[in-house]
């Protein structure tokens, strides 16, 4: 039930961003919150992290659905005992979705977070890096313990 309920409020705090500045902003607009390091700025990418593969929307659902899919499948029998993989997995997921959600309804995905030094990037971009970096770090730093074997539960 935890990543259903961590997925879920990752979707709707990226959606609910992404309305408020749609419907506050004009596309292209920028709002200095820290001048000249932090903006709030509207854009639409159609394309991945760095505006990379533009135009392909369809590419990228697919591999939405694939992530999505595949983690659903996943999940349960992750190791009840790997509480940052079962939060990279919940993270993942609920930005995955997030940003699918535009893809499909827009065609591209709403970014608003503009540090001018970085690309622009959303709420459902920071959850899926974190998630991927719990993930890593799991899988790279924390060695299963003997006792880690055992199918986790349908949390």
């Amino acid at each position: 039930m935890a990543f259903i309920g961590l997925s879920t409020a990752v979707i709707v705090l990226d959606q609910a961003t992404k309305y408020w500045i749609q419907s506050r902003m004009a596309y292209g607009e920028s709002a200095p919150v820290i001048p000249n390091i932090f903006h709030i700025t509207y854009i639409l990418n159609p394309g991945a992290a760095f505006g990379i593969l533009e135009n392909k929307t369809w590419f990228f659902v697919l591999v939405a659905v694939l992530l999505i899919g595949g983690v659903a499948y996943i999940y349960p029998r992750l190791p009840a005992n790997r509480p940052l993989l079962k939060l990279g997995a919940g993270l993942l997921t609920g930005g995955a979705v997030g940003n699918l959600i535009d893809r499909i309804r827009l065609g591209q995905v709403v970014d608003f977070f503009d540090f001018r030094i970085w690309p622009i990037f959303n709420v459902a971009d920071i959850c899926i890096v974190c998630g991927v970096a719990c993930l890593a770090y799991v899988l790279l730093f924390m060695p299963e313990s003997p006792d880690s074997g055992a199918e986790g539960t349908n949390d």
